[in-house]
Protein backbone atom coordinates (compact mmCIF):
# COMPACT_ATOMS: atom_id res chain seq x y z
CA UNK A 1 0.00 0.00 0.00
CA UNK A 2 1.46 3.30 -0.81
CA UNK A 3 1.76 6.15 1.27
CA UNK A 4 -1.18 7.81 -0.45
CA UNK A 5 -3.55 4.93 0.08
CA UNK A 6 -2.52 4.81 3.94
CA UNK A 7 -3.22 8.60 4.16
CA UNK A 8 -6.78 8.20 3.07
CA UNK A 9 -7.27 5.32 4.89
CA UNK A 10 -6.15 7.28 8.06
CA UNK A 11 -8.57 9.66 7.05
CA UNK A 12 -11.64 7.75 6.50
CA UNK A 13 -11.22 5.67 9.72
CA UNK A 14 -10.81 9.22 11.27
CA UNK A 15 -13.70 10.42 9.44
CA UNK A 16 -15.98 7.17 10.77
CA UNK A 17 -14.69 7.43 14.45
CA UNK A 18 -15.84 11.24 13.57
CA UNK A 19 -19.78 10.29 12.65
CA UNK A 20 -19.62 7.77 15.27
CA UNK A 21 -19.04 9.96 18.14
CA UNK A 22 -21.49 12.66 16.81
CA UNK A 23 -24.22 10.08 16.27
CA UNK A 24 -27.42 10.16 18.71
CA UNK A 25 -27.52 6.93 20.15
CA UNK A 26 -30.86 5.63 20.99
CA UNK A 27 -32.53 8.44 19.02
CA UNK A 28 -35.73 8.45 19.41
CA UNK A 29 -38.62 11.47 17.96
CA UNK A 30 -40.31 13.01 20.49
CA UNK A 31 -42.77 15.92 20.13
CA UNK A 32 -42.73 19.11 21.96
CA UNK A 33 -45.33 18.44 24.25
CA UNK A 34 -43.37 14.32 25.26
CA UNK A 35 -40.29 17.23 25.92
CA UNK A 36 -42.36 19.28 28.14
CA UNK A 37 -43.94 16.06 29.96
CA UNK A 38 -40.52 14.68 30.60
CA UNK A 39 -39.53 17.99 32.12
CA UNK A 40 -42.39 18.49 34.22
CA UNK A 41 -41.60 14.57 35.29
CA UNK A 42 -38.33 15.49 35.98
CA UNK A 43 -39.24 18.80 37.79
CA UNK A 44 -41.49 17.03 40.16
CA UNK A 45 -39.48 14.35 40.86
CA UNK A 46 -37.20 16.83 41.71
CA UNK A 47 -39.04 18.89 43.54
CA UNK A 48 -39.79 15.53 45.27
CA UNK A 49 -36.77 14.78 46.65
CA UNK A 50 -36.62 18.48 47.87
CA UNK A 51 -39.46 18.04 49.92
CA UNK A 52 -38.41 15.16 51.57
CA UNK A 53 -34.80 16.32 52.13
CA UNK A 54 -36.34 19.96 54.02
CA UNK A 55 -38.39 17.66 56.24
CA UNK A 56 -35.51 14.96 57.20
CA UNK A 57 -32.94 18.10 57.77
CA UNK A 58 -35.95 20.07 60.19
CA UNK A 59 -36.14 16.90 61.96
CA UNK A 60 -32.13 17.09 63.03
CA UNK A 61 -32.53 20.97 62.40
CA UNK A 62 -30.51 21.83 66.05
CA UNK A 63 -27.18 19.97 65.22
CA UNK A 64 -26.80 22.01 61.85
CA UNK A 65 -27.89 25.51 63.39
CA UNK A 66 -24.85 24.39 66.18
CA UNK A 67 -22.42 23.34 63.76
CA UNK A 68 -23.24 26.75 61.64
CA UNK A 69 -22.85 28.59 65.17
CA UNK A 70 -19.35 27.68 65.38
CA UNK A 71 -17.69 29.91 63.40
CA UNK A 72 -19.04 33.10 65.58
CA UNK A 73 -16.77 32.11 68.11
CA UNK A 74 -19.06 32.04 71.08
CA UNK A 75 -20.77 35.23 69.97
CA UNK A 76 -24.39 35.39 71.85
CA UNK A 77 -27.00 34.83 69.98
CA UNK A 78 -30.37 36.88 70.15
CA UNK A 79 -34.18 36.26 69.19
CA UNK A 80 -35.74 39.72 68.18
CA UNK A 81 -38.91 38.94 67.33
CA UNK A 82 -41.49 35.73 68.32
CA UNK A 83 -40.92 32.87 66.19
CA UNK A 84 -37.61 34.09 64.74
CA UNK A 85 -35.82 31.07 65.20
CA UNK A 86 -38.36 29.05 64.26
CA UNK A 87 -38.62 30.71 60.89
CA UNK A 88 -34.16 30.75 61.10
CA UNK A 89 -34.99 26.78 61.43
CA UNK A 90 -36.89 26.56 58.34
CA UNK A 91 -34.41 28.02 56.30
CA UNK A 92 -31.58 26.48 57.46
CA UNK A 93 -33.58 23.51 56.68
CA UNK A 94 -34.27 24.84 53.03
CA UNK A 95 -30.78 25.32 52.36
CA UNK A 96 -29.80 21.96 53.75
CA UNK A 97 -32.51 19.86 52.24
CA UNK A 98 -31.81 21.58 48.93
CA UNK A 99 -28.12 20.19 49.68
CA UNK A 100 -29.17 16.72 50.58
CA UNK A 101 -31.42 16.28 47.86
CA UNK A 102 -28.40 17.55 45.10
CA UNK A 103 -27.65 14.20 44.01
CA UNK A 104 -30.65 13.28 42.89
CA UNK A 105 -31.35 16.37 41.59
CA UNK A 106 -28.64 16.00 39.35
CA UNK A 107 -29.39 12.41 38.27
CA UNK A 108 -32.81 13.80 37.03
CA UNK A 109 -30.97 16.66 34.81
CA UNK A 110 -28.57 14.13 33.73
CA UNK A 111 -31.75 11.69 32.50
CA UNK A 112 -33.14 14.73 30.90
CA UNK A 113 -30.34 15.80 28.83
CA UNK A 114 -29.20 12.61 27.91
CA UNK A 115 -31.25 11.54 25.28
CA UNK A 116 -30.39 14.66 23.42
CA UNK A 117 -26.42 14.54 23.36
CA UNK A 118 -23.88 12.76 20.98
CA UNK A 119 -21.44 10.00 22.04
CA UNK A 120 -18.55 13.03 22.22
CA UNK A 121 -21.04 14.88 24.33
CA UNK A 122 -21.89 11.89 26.60
CA UNK A 123 -18.12 11.33 27.17
CA UNK A 124 -18.01 14.95 28.90
CA UNK A 125 -21.11 14.87 31.24
CA UNK A 126 -19.70 11.84 33.97
CA UNK A 127 -16.60 14.56 34.64
CA UNK A 128 -18.85 17.73 34.41
CA UNK A 129 -21.17 15.98 36.84
CA UNK A 130 -18.60 15.09 39.18
CA UNK A 131 -16.02 17.90 39.29
CA UNK A 132 -19.25 20.01 39.30
CA UNK A 133 -20.76 18.24 43.03
CA UNK A 134 -16.94 18.30 44.52
CA UNK A 135 -15.94 21.81 43.87
CA UNK A 136 -19.68 22.70 45.23
CA UNK A 137 -18.74 21.46 47.92
CA UNK A 138 -15.29 22.18 48.00
CA UNK A 139 -16.82 25.85 47.96
CA UNK A 140 -18.59 25.31 50.79
CA UNK A 141 -15.82 24.01 52.87
CA UNK A 142 -13.85 27.19 51.64
CA UNK A 143 -16.24 29.35 53.09
CA UNK A 144 -16.97 27.45 56.00
CA UNK A 145 -13.42 26.88 57.28
CA UNK A 146 -11.86 29.93 55.94
CA UNK A 147 -14.49 33.08 54.01
CA UNK A 148 -16.56 33.29 57.26
CA UNK A 149 -14.01 33.22 60.63
CA UNK A 150 -12.54 35.65 58.84
CA UNK A 151 -15.29 37.92 58.08
CA UNK A 152 -17.14 37.47 61.54
CA UNK A 153 -13.27 38.17 63.12
CA UNK A 154 -12.85 41.25 61.62
CA UNK A 155 -16.13 42.36 62.97
CA UNK A 156 -15.30 40.95 66.59
CA UNK A 157 -12.13 42.84 66.73
CA UNK A 158 -13.30 46.10 64.96
CA UNK A 159 -16.06 46.38 67.19
CA UNK A 160 -14.61 44.41 70.41
CA UNK A 161 -14.26 47.20 72.26
CA UNK A 162 -17.01 49.57 71.97
CA UNK A 163 -20.14 47.00 71.78
CA UNK A 164 -21.29 44.04 73.02
CA UNK A 165 -21.40 41.21 70.82
CA UNK A 166 -25.06 40.22 70.33
CA UNK A 167 -26.11 39.33 67.17
CA UNK A 168 -29.70 38.24 65.55
CA UNK A 169 -30.00 35.27 64.69
CA UNK A 170 -31.78 35.47 61.69
CA UNK A 171 -29.46 38.07 60.00
CA UNK A 172 -26.34 35.73 61.02
CA UNK A 173 -28.16 32.75 59.39
CA UNK A 174 -28.64 35.34 56.42
CA UNK A 175 -25.36 36.07 55.91
CA UNK A 176 -23.48 32.26 56.77
CA UNK A 177 -26.22 30.92 54.44
CA UNK A 178 -25.50 33.34 51.38
CA UNK A 179 -21.97 32.95 52.17
CA UNK A 180 -21.64 29.36 51.31
CA UNK A 181 -23.63 29.03 48.42
CA UNK A 182 -22.63 32.02 46.65
CA UNK A 183 -18.69 30.47 47.29
CA UNK A 184 -20.37 26.99 45.88
CA UNK A 185 -21.52 28.65 42.97
CA UNK A 186 -18.24 30.36 42.48
CA UNK A 187 -16.39 27.27 42.21
CA UNK A 188 -18.50 26.06 39.19
CA UNK A 189 -15.91 28.42 37.14
CA UNK A 190 -13.57 25.88 36.19
CA UNK A 191 -16.48 23.38 34.90
CA UNK A 192 -17.63 26.11 32.73
CA UNK A 193 -14.35 27.07 30.95
CA UNK A 194 -14.39 23.10 30.17
CA UNK A 195 -17.30 22.98 28.92
CA UNK A 196 -16.31 26.33 26.74
CA UNK A 197 -13.14 24.89 25.67
CA UNK A 198 -14.75 21.19 24.55
CA UNK A 199 -17.06 22.73 22.55
CA UNK A 200 -14.86 24.90 21.06
CA UNK A 201 -16.20 28.09 22.14
CA UNK A 202 -13.11 29.48 23.65
CA UNK A 203 -9.35 28.17 23.59
CA UNK A 204 -7.28 28.09 26.23
CA UNK A 205 -4.83 30.90 24.79
CA UNK A 206 -7.62 33.15 24.29
CA UNK A 207 -8.83 32.62 28.49
CA UNK A 208 -5.37 33.15 29.59
CA UNK A 209 -5.19 36.49 27.02
CA UNK A 210 -7.77 38.11 28.78
CA UNK A 211 -6.28 37.58 32.55
CA UNK A 212 -6.42 41.69 32.92
CA UNK A 213 -10.41 41.09 32.75
CA UNK A 214 -10.07 38.30 34.64
CA UNK A 215 -8.54 39.83 37.54
CA UNK A 216 -11.23 42.52 37.40
CA UNK A 217 -14.28 40.33 37.57
CA UNK A 218 -12.64 38.11 40.10
CA UNK A 219 -12.44 41.69 42.21
CA UNK A 220 -16.10 42.57 41.35
CA UNK A 221 -17.65 39.20 41.93
CA UNK A 222 -15.81 38.91 45.51
CA UNK A 223 -17.16 42.18 46.24
CA UNK A 224 -20.86 41.23 44.60
CA UNK A 225 -20.73 37.36 46.44
CA UNK A 226 -19.71 38.19 49.73
CA UNK A 227 -22.81 39.41 52.09
CA UNK A 228 -20.15 41.26 54.52
CA UNK A 229 -18.36 44.86 53.56
CA UNK A 230 -14.99 43.48 54.86
CA UNK A 231 -11.81 43.86 52.28
CA UNK A 232 -10.39 40.26 53.37
CA UNK A 233 -13.45 38.31 52.57
CA UNK A 234 -13.83 40.04 49.45
CA UNK A 235 -10.36 39.37 48.98
CA UNK A 236 -10.43 35.92 49.82
CA UNK A 237 -13.26 35.18 47.47
CA UNK A 238 -11.64 37.36 45.01
CA UNK A 239 -7.92 35.46 45.40
CA UNK A 240 -10.36 31.99 45.05
CA UNK A 241 -12.01 33.34 41.98
CA UNK A 242 -8.35 33.69 40.07
CA UNK A 243 -7.17 30.50 41.39
CA UNK A 244 -10.29 28.43 40.39
CA UNK A 245 -10.15 30.44 36.47
CA UNK A 246 -6.09 29.57 35.94
CA UNK A 247 -6.54 26.25 37.20
CA UNK A 248 -9.78 26.13 34.62
CA UNK A 249 -7.31 27.49 31.82
CA UNK A 250 -5.17 24.86 32.58
CA UNK A 251 -7.47 21.85 32.36
CA UNK A 252 -9.22 23.36 28.73
CA UNK A 253 -4.98 23.23 27.95
CA UNK A 254 -4.49 19.53 28.75
CA UNK A 255 -7.85 18.28 26.61
CA UNK A 256 -6.27 20.23 24.01
CA UNK A 257 -8.31 23.23 23.74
Amino acid sequence: MSSTDLETTVKEEAKDRDSYLDELPGEVEMSLFDHLDELRTRIFYALIAVFVGIILCFIVVKPIVQLLEIPAQGVKFLQLAPGEFFFVSIKVAGYSGILVASPFILYQIVQFVLPGLTRRERRLLAPVVFGSSILFFVGLGFAYIALIPAALNFFINYGGDVVEQSWSIDRYFEFVLLLMFSTGLAFQIPIVQLILGFLGIVSSSQMASGWRFVVLGAVILGAILTPSTDPLTQSLLAGAVLGLYFSGVGMVKLIGK
